[in-house]
């Protein structure tokens, strides 16, 4: 088997396991969201330093954060909040019943990094970028008139995630030691949260943490950390053995799962006004496909490091 051909099912892996990730928030949801957050966050951490000290590598987390590197530190830092904030959006959403709106998130995530690559890059749209773009911005208008509110838990997924990889196209470090890097940063108001818990500082009862109460529910909060961190590394694995266009392409795969899963799994309904945003963001995307997929001629680069 070819390393392009490993690299497609990998990044086939890393979307089915992303798309069908609501399955597994979903068996949490008697753990409050900020509470599941704080626990992928922990466990997160301690997958990735096992991992990068296996490898010998955590002193390039030192270096990505050292204080004359600031400005490094200041970009991990909001790449920190961005993750965190995509990250308790979408265990929220599930466990409220908004999944459906989770998964137009992720599908207008690709339209938002366009829109913020032409910002901060200056990168050129051609027409059809224009029009994909434009199409979304006619899906989230008609959700919003349609609905009587804007989307906001869509849109609050497209431009955190959007943001993150923006953020982390200007980093200098592989996807791995800047992950952990991020949720390095993350764990002091991670372990406060659980802390809280444990001891009532919330206006909850002493001990009223789930970890511990009983297996299955410890278990599952201690997987969050293998379930953030492996797709990871697989992506990391993926993107560079094929095609970005592939890349884009096969992580549509991610929210038609997720949309999937909202609506047979978890019964959610789906408008009217669902059902028309959801075919101009398909147009959308068939138009960026299109224009992603045309030939160019690029200088490849080098892999990068996980």
């Amino acid at each position: 088997m070819s390393e392009a051909v490993k690299g497609f099912w990998a990044m086939v892996t890393v979307c089915i396991v992303w798309g069908l990730s609501g399955l597994y928030y979903k068996m949490l949801d008697g753990v409050p969201p900020i509470e599941v957050l704080a626990h992928r966050t922990l466990w997160s951490l301690i997958f990735f330093a096992l991992i990068l000290g296996f490898r010998g590598r955590l002193s390039e987390v030192v270096r990505v954060l050292r204080a004359r590197q600031g400005r490094s530190a200041a970009m991990v830092a909001l790449a920190a909040i961005m993750i965190s904030a995509n990250w308790f959006t979408f265990i929220w959403s599930v466990q409220t019943g908004h999944a459906v709106q989770a998964s137009l998130g992720y599908y207008i995530f690709p339209l938002v990094a366009v829109v913020l690559g032409l910002i901060v890059y200056r990168e050129s749209l051609g027409s059809l970028q224009w029009a994909a773009v434009a199409l979304a911005g006619t899906a989230v208008a008609v959700l919003t008139l349609g609905l009587g509110i804007a989307p906001w838990i869509s849109l609050i997924l497209a431009f955190t995630f959007g943001t993150y990889g923006l953020i982390k196209k200007g980093l200098k470090a592989g996807p791995m030691v800047s992950v952990c890097a991020e949720v390095l940063l993350l764990s002091p108001i991670a372990l406060a949260v659980l802390a809280g818990y444990y001891f009532g500082w919330w206006g909850s009862a002493p001990g009223a943490g789930a970890f511990g109460k009983d297996w299955q529910t410890s278990a599952l909060l201690a997987f969050s950390g293998p379930l953030t961190g492996v797709p990871l590394l697989l992506f990391a694995y993926a993107a560079q053995r094929v095609r970005l266009a592939t890349v884009g392409l096969v992580q549509y795969l991610n929210p038609t799962l997720q949309f999937g899963v909202a609506t047979l799994a978890f019964g959610e309904r789906v408008t009217i006004w669902h059902a028309i945003a959801l075919g101009l963001i398909w147009c959308a995307l068939a138009l960026y496909s299109t224009a992603s997929l045309r030939p160019r001629r690029v200088t490849a680069a080098p892999p990068e490091a996980v």
